[in-house]
């Protein structure tokens, strides 16, 4: 049973990583749940500290994770309409059936946001969804850096643990 919940809590982990990368994954959450998961080996004692500030660190990187693309657009001049233009391209990014949606649907969705509504030109509403490329490579950074850090704890978990495994 150890073993099961032990392979479990990796493939948690890898998936945390893979989805701090596609927008169509949790990848901070799935990450956590790997965390949670070889806590509830019983051999293993659970460390409530560890949980409850992990699970509190994950909530306010998935926070950012949707806030950050909105600010980047904000900093680089766009307006509301492109901060919504963002958050809409992103949306629309991760279902549409074109490759690297997810990438594109933020810079595009900031773009005619500021195009359609603010009417200030091509080389302004483009500054704005410059702002919105950034922020998505910021946050995507961000969660990725997150999920390995995870991932080193889990490491260094087993490595604590070995004497249960081997």
């Amino acid at each position: 049973m150890d073993y099961i919940l032990l392979t479990i809590s990796l493939v948690l982990m890898l998936a945390g990583i893979a989805g701090s990368l596609l927008p169509a994954l949790p990848g901070p959450p799935l990450s956590w749940l790997g965390i949670l998961v070889f806590y509830s080996i019983p051999e293993v004692p659970f460390n409530y500290y560890v949980v409850f500030i992990s699970l509190f660190l994950t909530l306010v990187i998935t926070v950012l994770d949707y806030t950050i693309p909105a600010q980047g657009t904000k900093r680089f001049g766009g307006s509301k309409h492109g901060i919504w233009g963002t958050n809409i391209g992103l949306v629309v990014g991760i279902f549409a059936p074109i490759p690297f949606g997810f990438i594109i649907g933020p810079f595009v969705g900031a773009l005619l946001g500021e195009l359609l509504f603010d009417k200030k030109g091509i080389t302004h509403s483009l500054k704005a969804a410059s702002g919105s490329f950034l922020g998505f490579l910021a946050s995507t950074f961000m969660k990725f850096v997150f999920t390995m850090c995870f991932l080193g704890y889990f490491v260094y978990l087993v490595i604590s643990y070995r004497s249960i495994w081997f």
